[in-house]
């Protein structure tokens, strides 16, 4: 993947979150979903499914075969069971919940010299990580703008949200990370809809879309068609605007 290319259309990556009776097979018909209505990605994630369930989507979509970009997203912010996947099934990048920053009960730190090593021997995939991501709260006396540049140098994007999944992230969030960020790419992380897509689209990169395209908002409903037709549409209006 040309990392400049992937960035200049401003990508929607939905989430496939594994839910159900059997989260591969509705994995899948999402998937196709997805691809019909023009989303540019989708991230695997074991948000209610299995690690086990991650790697047979991945490897069912590959024997498929997509124009789609696929992630993975392995929680809590597993990196190295992340990129050992993505390197399997050549997958274009991961998302971690945080690459900068230390926060309050995270269940998973980094080990930074690791974490370093395993990505410089997988430069072609790219990170996506969080810095003051939701549910994570920093410790007292943290920097923002100082742990957004160590994110920096940790991964290839970095991503903002609100406190919780499907939250709004606040406008003021977007705005403070693109001043320090300058033009690196930043993505929305949570809470995209229909009514704020253009005016944080316009600050951003890209975004992450997952609650949004859910039957009533639920993580663990199906992926609705017309969810994703309406802000896909949106999100036309915002691309014409940055050309």
């Amino acid at each position: 993947m040309d990392k400049k290319d992937f960035w200049r259309k401003t990508p929607i990556l939905g989430m496939l979150h594994l839910a159900g009776g059997d989260p591969v097979r509705r994995a899948l018909e999402e998937f196709a979903l997805y691809e019909d209505e023009g989303v540019d990605g989708v991230i695997v994630e074991n948000y209610h499914g299995a690690v086990s369930d991650v790697q047979k989507t991945i490897e069912a979509i590959q024997k498929r075969g997509t124009l789609l970009e696929v992630g993975v997203n392995i929680l809590p912010n597993n990196y190295q069971i992340a990129l050992h996947l993505a390197e399997a099934f050549g997958c274009s990048f991961i998302q971690l919940d945080y690459v900068a920053g230390k926060y309050d009960l995270a269940p998973r730190g980094i080990n930074l010299e690791h974490y370093l090593s395993c990505r410089e021997k997988r430069k072609d995939i790219l990170v996506l990580g969080g810095v003051w991501p939701k549910y994570y709260t920093p410790l007292e006396g943290s920097d923002l703008e100082n742990d957004l540049r160590e994110g920096m140098e940790r991964a290839d994007a970095i991503v903002v949200t609100g406190e919780e999944t499907g939250m709004e992230t606040p406008l003021e969030k977007i705005r403070e990370f693109r001043r320090v960020l300058c033009d690196y790419p930043l993505i929305i992380g949570a809470g995209l809809t229909p009514y704020n897509v253009y005016e944080q689209l316009l600050i951003a990169e890209g975004a992450i879309v997952g609650s949004y395209f859910k039957r009533n908002m639920q993580t663990n409903s199906p992926v609705d068609r017309e969810r994703v037709q309406q802000l896909m549409t949106a999100v036309h209006t915002v691309r014409k605007e940055k050309l």
